[in-house]
C-alpha cells in the first residue's frame, strides 16, 4: 500500500519500518514536550495496527516506536490487531483505547498517558505497562489477558477521589499479574479476577486511605498470592470469598486501615491453602477471617491488631505461637462466639494435646460470663471456682477437704449435745459429724442424733448448705447438664 500523504518525518520511519518490525527510535527519553522531531499522530499508528500497511513476507510486522511524542487517541476499539504494538519511553497525550479489541501482545513500558481502557479486552500475546507512569485509571472490566498482565514498577494514580486507579471485574489472566513495585493511589479493583498464573505485588505501595487499597471479592487465584517483600497497603485489603489455591502471603509486608475502626485485612468466606499472617509490623486496623476455611494459618503474636473476627473460621494447621497466645487470639473479637474456642480445641485435641483442648474449652466458659444476666453469672462462677466447668472436678474433693477440716476442728472444741436417748446415742466423732454435715444425706446418723449450739450452729448451717451447692455444682459440672452446646 502506498504511504498516505501528509506524514511527518517521524511518521514515515514508521510507516517504512512497520513491515519488517523495525524499533524506530526518536529518543531514548521520554519527550515532556511536542518537540517537532518527535511528534506521530495517534491515528497512523492505529491505522497500522489495523492492516493500513502491507506486511512483508519473512518478517513479523509491528508498531515499535521509542521516545515519541502521540497526539489525539490511540483508538482500535472493536477491532482486529494482528500486529505487536511495543511503545517504550512515549509521552501520550489521550488514553489510549482498546476496549473490545482483539490484539496480540500489547507493551507500553517506560511511557506517560492520562490513563488506559481495555474493557472487554481480549490479549493473546501479555499486556504491560510495566515503568509506566497512568494519571488517571487503567480500566480492564472483562479483559481476557492470555498472556499475562505486568505492570512492575508502574506507577497509576486516580485523578478523582472516587475513581479506581485500577479497574475491573470478572478480568482473566492465564500467565499471571505482575505488580512488583507498582505504586497505585486510588486503590485497585480485582473484583471476580481470574489469575491462572498467580498474583505478585511483592514491594508495591497500595494508597487509598479510609478506603479500599485493594477490592479482590471473589477473586480466584491459582498458585500464589504474594503481598509480601516490601507490600504496603494504606487502606483495606478486601478478599471476602475469594479462593487462594495455594500461598497467600503477607510476609513482610505492611497492613494499614489508616484508621483502627476500619478494617485492614478483610478475608471473610474466604478459602486459601495457606495463610502466611506474618507482615514486617503490627497491623494497623481489624482483621477479619470469619467463615474463611484455611489449611494453614502461619502468624505470630507480635503483629496481631486489637480486634479480631474468627467466627466460622476452620483450619488444619497452626503455626506460631504458644497456647497462652492462641487463648489470647481468640479472645480478640469483641462479641463472644462459642465457635473460635470449639475450632481451636478440636485442633489442640487432633494433635493429641487433651489437656491443652480442656483448658481452651474452660477459657470458652468463662470468656462467656460477660454474655450472661447476674444470675447466670454467679452460677458460672460458682461453677468454676467449684468444679471448673466440670473440667477440674478436682476443685470440689478440695472444698470438701477445707470444710471438712474446718468443721472437724470447729466441733472439737464445741461439741454439740446429744438430742438422742443414751442407749440410743453413738459417740460423737468430730470428723464423722462434718461428714454427714457436708454430705446432703445423713450417712453416718451423727447428724440426727448431735444437735449443735450457740456459734458452733452456724458453722454446722453453712456446712449442710455448702454442701448441697457443691453436690450441685459437681453433678452440673461433670454431666454438663448445664452448660451451653
Amino acid at each position: 500500500m502506498a504511504e498516505p500523504p501528509g506524514l511527518s518525518a517521524a511518521e514515515r520511519r514508521l510507516w517504512h519500518a512497520f513491515p519488517t518490525g523495525t524499533m524506530v527510535r526518536l529518543g531514548e527519553d521520554r519527550p515532556s514536550g511536542p518537540h517537532p522531531d518527535r511528534i506521530v499522530r495517534a491515528e497512523v499508528i492505529a491505522q497500522l495496527l489495523l492492516g493500513g500497511c502491507e506486511t512483508r513476507n519473512g518478517f513479523v510486522a509491528a508498531v515499535r516506536l521509542r521516545g515519541a511524542y502521540i497526539v489525539g487517541r490511540l483508538d482500535v476499539t472493536g477491532g482486529t490487531v494482528e500486529h505487536e504494538l511495543r511503545l517504550e519511553h512515549c509521552r501520550l497525550l489521550e488514553a489510549p483505547k482498546f476496549a473490545n479489541a482483539h490484539t496480540r501482545q500489547l507493551r507500553l513500558s517506560d511511557c506517560w498517558m492520562p490513563g488506559f481502557d481495555g474493557g472487554g479486552l481480549r490479549a493473546d500475546g501479555y499486556l504491560s505497562l510495566s515503568g509506566s507512569t497512568v494519571e488517571g485509571s487503567v480500566r480492564l472490566p472483562r479483559a481476557q489477558l492470555l498472556g499475562g498482565f505486568r505492570m512492575n514498577g508502574t506507577t497509576v494514580t486516580a485523578t478523582a477521589e472516587e475513581q479506581w486507579a485500577v479497574f475491573s471485574g470478572a478480568m482473566v489472566v492465564e500467565v499471571g499479574m505482575f505488580a512488583r513495585n507498582a505504586v497505585v493511589t486510588g486503590g485497585m479493583r480485582l473484583v471476580g479476577a481470574r489469575l491462572n498464573g498467580g498474583l505478585f505485588m511483592q514491594g508495591a505501595t497500595l494508597t487509598n486511605p479510609g478506603r479500599i487499597a485493594l477490592d479482590g471479592q471473589n477473586m480466584v487465584v491459582e498458585d500464589s498470592a504474594e503481598f509480601s517483600g516490601g507490600f504496603a497497603s494504606h487502606g483495606t485489603i478486601r478478599l471476602r470469598s475469594a479462593r487462594i489455591n495455594g500461598i497467600l502471603s503477607f510476609s513482610k509486608g505492611v497492613l494499614d486501615s489508616t484508621d483502627p475502626d476500619r478494617l485492614a485485612l478483610h478475608a471473610s468466606h474466604m478459602y486459601a491453602d495457606e495463610l502466611i499472617l506474618w507482615p514486617e509490623r503490627r497491623i494497623q486496623g481489624r482483621v477479619s477471617l470469619s467463615y474463611s476455611t484455611i489449611n494453614l494459618i502461619m502468624d505470630d503474636p507480635s503483629i496481631w491488631p486489637d480486634q479480631l473476627y474468627l467466627n466460622g473460621l476452620t483450619y488444619s494447621t497452626l503455626r506460631g505461637g504458644e497456647f497462652k497466645d492462641r487463648l489470647r487470639w481468640v479472645n480478640r473479637d469483641r462479641m463472644f462466639h462459642l465457635q473460635p474456642y470449639e475450632q481451636l480445641a478440636a485442633w489442640y485435641h487432633g494433635i493429641g494435646h487433651d489437656d491443652l483442648a480442656r483448658k481452651v474449652q474452660l477459657a470458652k466458659l468463662r470468656a462467656r460470663r460477660k454474655t450472661l444476666n447476674p444470675v447466670g453469672r454467679a452460677w458460672n462462677v460458682l461453677l468454676d471456682w467449684t468444679v471448673g466447668f466440670g473440667y477440674r472436678p478436682w476443685l470440689a474433693f478440695m472444698w470438701f477437704a477445707i470444710l471438712l477440716a474446718v468443721g472437724t476442728t470447729v466441733f472439737s472444741i464445741d461439741h454439740p449435745h446429744p438430742i438422742k436417748e443414751r442407749v440410743e446415742q453413738p459417740h460423737f466423732h468430730a470428723l464423722v459429724y462434718s461428714l454427714d454435715l457436708l454430705i446432703p444425706i445423713d450417712t453416718f446418723g451423727q447428724q440426727s442424733a448431735f444437735d449443735p449450739g450457740g456459734w458452733s450452729r452456724w458453722v454446722a448451717y453453712s456446712l449442710v448448705a455448702v454442701g448441697w451447692v457443691l453436690a450441685t455444682a459437681l453433678i452440673a459440672g461433670v454431666t454438663r447438664v448445664l452448660r451451653p452446646n
